[in-house]
């Protein structure tokens, strides 16, 4: 095991320097060929190799392979609004959360935008789970588009192989809402738990990889009984929105927001080892392109006045589907919602999209938590950051009205 994760960090240094020389190579790259992983099982890397893969996993084709997301040249404007003066130290939070970037925007306004970790507006950044929000947005697409008939049709009417699994007993919508009642383990500190060995999974022949090992997983409760976090769904959906479209993820994101809604730059998709995008995580963009997302998605997935998604669906998305056991929260349509209105797009270790409808605000979050999805005091840290932008616009208002 040691021998072979020796040479897999010198097949990941010959393989890169190899294309230009180090001196050729762009900042992003030469930190991550600095800290080079020496295994493909990224919840193990160590803090340094995250700092340094987080803004580069796109540019290591020998762990990984990715498809671009193309822009469509015109980016859509950012204006700057004045400064938002913040309570608390900017700065101690960012070091609390390892921040790589945290933006706000109020009312189409950029009015926050702050960079750590030695990273900048011009790099890419992973998205993790935040790209699960991204795939029910083009779940809603696909059905504006006719590809997807019902949110009520069975999963395996768009994925004919899980026909005679577990599976086959549930609905798109089901699927969306993580109901699905499929028994799944997402302890992202197990080795063996089902998403650590997903990836691993050799496939049976002629068969997405992914597909093979969910159809194998047994039933645990009915369908839409009770909500249980699962990245192997999400990653379901993004295959079922393949099959439906017939395109790749990364395609028809580009067709149907990256270019209408003018991102800046181009942003990548991660791929499974049988080449698909993956539909649950590892979107790669720049930080002002998450946050032109968030304000996509707040104004109501809307391109010149008309929007991608069918009437009611952004309201459905992002409001309470299921209930998850915590008070004042629940899950829509791959979005983490509040009973205040908000909702949340969410990656493990520390990514976010938090949008508030009622104030018109978007915050963005790069970061790289010590802690992963465990870490309790980050997670805790960020909510109060929510809830003291939140005030500092309320109170704004407030000043302004008298």
């Amino acid at each position: 095991m040691a021998f072979k994760k020796m040479v897999l960090g010198t097949l990941v240094v010959v393989g890169v320097a190899g294309v230009g020389g180090w001196f050729s190579l762009d900042k992003e790259t030469r930190g991550l060929l600095a800290t080079v992983p020496t295994n493909t099982d990224l919840l193990f890397w160590t803090q340094p190799q995250r700092d340094a893969a987080f803004r580069a996993l796109d540019r290591l084709p020998i762990v990984t392979k990715s498809n671009v997301v193309a822009t469509s040249g015109t980016p859509s404007a950012l204006p700057a609004g004045p400064a938002l003066k913040l309570p608390s130290d900017i700065d101690a939070y960012m070091a609390g959360q390892r921040s790589a970037a945290v933006l706000v925007l109020h009312d189409g306004k950029l009015r926050l935008e702050r960079y750590g970790l030695g990273f900048d507006g011009a790099g890419r950044w992973t998205s993790f789970s935040v790209a699960k929000s991204f795939t029910s947005t083009l779940v809603g697409a696909a059905v504006k588009d006719g590809f997807i008939k019902s949110l009520d049709d069975k999963v395996s009417v768009y994925i004919p192989d899980l026909k005679g699994s577990a599976y086959d007993e549930v609905s798109v919508r089901q699927l969306l809402t993580m109901t699905s009642g499929v028994k799944w383990n997402e302890d992202y500190a197990d080795p063996n738990s089902d998403v650590a060995k997903f990836n691993k999974h050799k496939p049976e022949e002629g068969m997405e990889a992914l597909v093979s090992y969910m159809r194998k997983l047994p039933r645990e409760v009915p369908a839409g009984t009770r909500f249980l976090y699962s990245t192997g769904e999400t990653n379901l959906v993004g295959t079922l929105v393949q099959q439906a479209t017939q395109k790749p993820l990364a395609t028809y994101l580009a067709e149907k927001v990256w270019g209408p809604a003018g991102m800046e730059q181009q942003a990548t998709w991660l791929l499974s080892k049988t080449g698909k995008e993956i539909g649950g995580c590892c979107v790669q963009a720049a930080p002002r392109d998450f946050a032109r997302m968030g304000q996509f998605i707040l104004n109501g997935a809307m391109v010149n006045g008309k929007s991608i998604v069918p009437d009611g669906w952004s309201l459905d998305a992002t409001t309470k589907r299921t209930d998850i056991g915590q008070p004042g929260r629940g899950y829509g349509y791959q979005w983490w919602t509040y009973d205040d209105g908000s909702y949340a797009a969410r990656g493990i270790f520390g990514q976010g999209i938090f949008i508030d409808p009622q104030r018109k605000l978007v915050i963005v979050s790069n970061a790289n938590w010590a802690g992963g999805a465990r870490d309790k005091v980050a997670n805790d840290a960020r909510e109060a950051f929510y809830r003291e932008v939140q005030k500092t616009i309320d109170d704004e208002g407030a000043a302004l009205a008298k």
